[in-house]
């Protein structure tokens, strides 16, 4: 079958066998691309690429395939907090091999069916959006909470969508790009102005963790999303004010639910985010294009989405 295999400092389309062992077989019909994947080629990464990613069954059944799954059997994993795996989370496309591909073998508890009006070709979002819709839930964010996002990229967009779906009555984005302002205009969010009780920083740079906390209310919480390197942190801006800064790793379960499910909730109701974030699809024999495309976030680009 064909693949996508990271090639440092690019990806090739290659053949490989078909997956075999134990968990159910996914015909993949859309993968994503985003940030992490292009860290990925830059760590220096050679699997096989990809882990937002959505298929079918062999009976049929439409399901997004979760990405950061652990060993299902440890105090973790059985009381939802599969991110936080004892064994270590799955890394697809980094350690472990990825969905950029034509078949997948994934695990049965990795696996969510999608509601029945979500299109499989635009599931490969349910991953970003249960990145964001985590996010939310670790800032504690509701119906009298106050929200920013540093960041409007996907996950930012996605971030502002969920924190007005779990009732926030005042979502700001704070964007760069000429179609990141567009974007925040659709989704009826503001630009922000301060004393934020929930910030939510998607960006993944020093200034935008900088610009987050200086968002905050005295009091406030910060919540990174980002991955740094080498950084300054805020350490006196953030001490001043006393915000509490939380990472935010992935999504998991919770009250028995699976915050994947959740998101896929969010992007069946609200049928324009898919429209709006998947900018960009290639065959995926043009892979290798679709990833240049995708690595230029200033020409409006926000997914590019290959189909095996």
């Amino acid at each position: 079958m064909r693949a996508v295999r990271n090639a440092p400092p690019g990806v090739e389309v290659v053949e490989i066998d078909e997956p075999e062992g134990t968990g159910e077989l996914v015909q993949v019909l859309a993968t994503g691309i985003c940030a992490s994947d292009l860290s990925y080629l830059r760590y220096g990464s050679t699997q096989i690429a990809g882990h937002e990613f959505a298929g079918r069954l062999e009976d049929g059944t439409p399901v997004a395939v979760e990405a950061i799954f652990g060993c299902g059997a440890c105090a973790q994993c059985e009381q939802g907090s599969y991110n936080l795996c004892d064994s270590g989370p799955t890394a697809l496309g980094m350690l472990d091999p990825g969905g950029m591909c034509e078949w997948f073998r994934a695990p049965q508890h990795a696996l969510v069916p999608l509601p029945q009006e979500l299109n499989v070709k635009d599931a490969a979002l349910v991953e970003p959006a249960a990145v964001a819709w985590h996010s939310c839930h670790v800032g504690q964010v509701g119906p009298d909470t106050r929200v920013a996002i540093v960041g409007a990229g996907a996950i930012g967009i996605l971030a502002a969508a969920s924190a007005q779906a779990m009732g926030a009555p005042d979502v700001a984005v704070e964007a760069r790009h000429p179609h990141q302002h567009e974007a925040r205009t659709r989704i009826n969010v503001t630009t922000p102005t301060g004393g934020y009780d929930v910030v939510i920083e998607t960006a993944g740079s020093e200034s935008g963790l900088h610009r987050a906390v200086e968002l905050a209310r005295p009091g406030g919480t910060v919540v990174y999303v980002g991955l740094y390197g080498e950084v300054s942190w805020p350490h006196a801006q953030s001490f001043a004010k006393e915000v509490a800064l939380h990472p935010s790793l992935g999504y998991c379960g919770h009250h028995e639910r699976r915050e994947f499910a959740e998101a896929a909730d969010m992007l069946e109701a609200r049928p324009e985010l898919p429209e709006l974030l998947i900018t960009h699809r290639f065959p995926i024999e043009d892979a290798p294009e679709a990833f240049r495309v995708a690595q230029d976030r200033s020409k409006g680009v926000f997914r590019v989405v290959v189909e095996p």
